[in-house]
């Protein structure tokens, strides 16, 4: 069976440490913000959701990151997470994590696949 997925945005426009891309994802049926960044030469996807109030985390459009590049911060409270994980490691909502979105990487491009599926491994796969 063919794996469904949306293309959200080339490659390139997600840059190590720099503005997060910014798309929407179904979940349960409703369209939600999410954004993709790339750490330490990762891309992750995460809903765009704090786990402590449900607000979105970018302090400006496609801003995720604190001033120091290694952790993605919540502009209301100051949670800091993990880009890796998404796990809470500083503020109100410590140990609980962001939602993670499955991301494809294939052909220069960057997908969202598994919508409205619980996602089983927070990541991206990689397709030549």
């Amino acid at each position: 069976m063919a794996t469904q997925k949306r293309l959200i945005c080339a490659l390139e426009d997600v840059v190590e440490g720099g503005d997060g891309v910014r798309f929407e994802v179904l979940r349960n049926g409703e369209r939600v913000p999410a954004f993709a960044i790339r750490y330490a030469g990762q891309v992750r996807g995460f809903v765009n959701r704090c786990a402590h109030v449900p607000v979105e985390l970018d302090w400006l459009t496609g801003k995720f990151f604190d001033l120091t590049g290694h952790y993605v911060i919540c502009a209301v409270h100051g949670a800091h997470y993990n880009p890796r994980s998404g796990r809470c490691e500083l503020g109100p909502c410590k140990g609980a994590s962001l939602v993670p979105v499955p991301l494809l990487e294939c052909g220069g491009q960057l997908f969202v696949v598994g919508e409205d599926v619980a996602p089983r491994e927070i990541g991206v796969s990689r397709q030549e």
